[in-house]
């Protein structure tokens, strides 16, 4: 039997009051497995939005100071929120935390094995809450940020396909790239090119350089990717062999595009190039 969910106060309800905890509710979680942080810009920290990259925020977040706000035995979910102007704070990503590594532990800080969840990834930069008066305390165990008032949840826009020389993905991007309806634009692009791309290992830096060629193009090549995180590749096959959430830690990207006319051979002459310009064969992902 599965753990019974905490029952949110019914006073909220009856006022029509929409809390974090309702949401949280909703999606299934018990309080006692949530965590939320808040982090602010800080000179020495994120210091604007550049700075809110998937790779960024993950190394920003899974280092914590001894003896700071997350406990000693932090929960298994960690919320991430962004302040966003007062105490307004803005979902921002999700983490399921696997534990603290405690072989790099120091005197001052402890390194966390957090790895992306899919919790409330529908509400990813869309669901704002009011963080309590006490903003100070950047993190709250789930039964005391249950009771954050819900003061947005916007409408999710399309996202506009930037160019493929700027294409850069997780894989859980990767995943509702696939199958969100904002990134519809991005479908109908990639559907219609051939292609060189690459898969970093963001834990490694190890590369992979792949090709779609012919009808599946790369929006047909990623897609499998989607489904089961290495494609069909031996290096990514072993990775998910070891670990079947390795693939949250890949990065994709386009190196050339070739129209659906170009012959296979001068894709295949292009994948060639970049596998030994990268190094990938003796160094990284690729065994071809």
């Amino acid at each position: 039997m599965g753990k019974a969910l905490e029952v949110v106060s019914d006073s909220t309800a009856l006022e029509g009051e929409l809390t974090l905890g309702h949401v949280l509710a909703a999606a299934g979680l018990a309080l006692s497995d949530v965590i939320v942080l808040r982090h602010t810009y800080t000179d020495d920290g994120l210091r604007n939005q550049d700075d809110l990259t998937a790779a960024r925020v993950l190394d920003y977040t899974r280092w914590q100071g001894i003896g700071n706000k997350i406990g000693l035995n932090p929960p298994k979910l960690w919320l991430v929120f962004m302040a966003d102007g007062k105490r307004r704070s803005r979902l921002l990503t999700a983490y399921d935390n696997y534990g603290e590594l405690t072989s790099q532990r120091s005197e001052e800080s402890r390194l966390f094995d957090l790895r992306p969840s899919q919790a409330l990834s529908a509400l990813t930069d869309r669901l704002v809450v009011e963080w309590s008066k006490d903003a100070v305390n950047w993190a709250k165990l789930g039964t005391s940020a249950a009771a954050f008032p819900i003061v947005e949840i916007a409408d999710p826009g399309r996202i506009q396909f930037p160019g493929f020389d700027r294409v850069l993905l997780t894989y859980l991007q990767l995943q509702s790239l696939v199958t969100d309806s904002r990134y519809s634009d991005w479908r109908t692009a990639l559907g219609a090119v051939q292609g060189v791309y690459l898969i970093a290992d963001t834990t490694n830096g190890k590369l992979y350089v792949g090709k779609a060629d012919g009808q599946e193009r790369i929006l047909g090549r990623w897609s499998t990717y989607a489904k089961d995180g290495h494609g069909g590749n031996i290096a990514l096959q072993a990775l998910a062999d070891l670990d079947s959430a390795h693939a949250e830690h890949f990065q994709f990207s386009i190196l050339r595009v070739f129209g659906p006319s170009v012959p296979a051979a001068e894709v295949d002459e292009a994948e060639s190039h970049f596998k030994h310009a990268l190094l990938t064969r003796q160094f990284g992902l690729n065994r071809n």
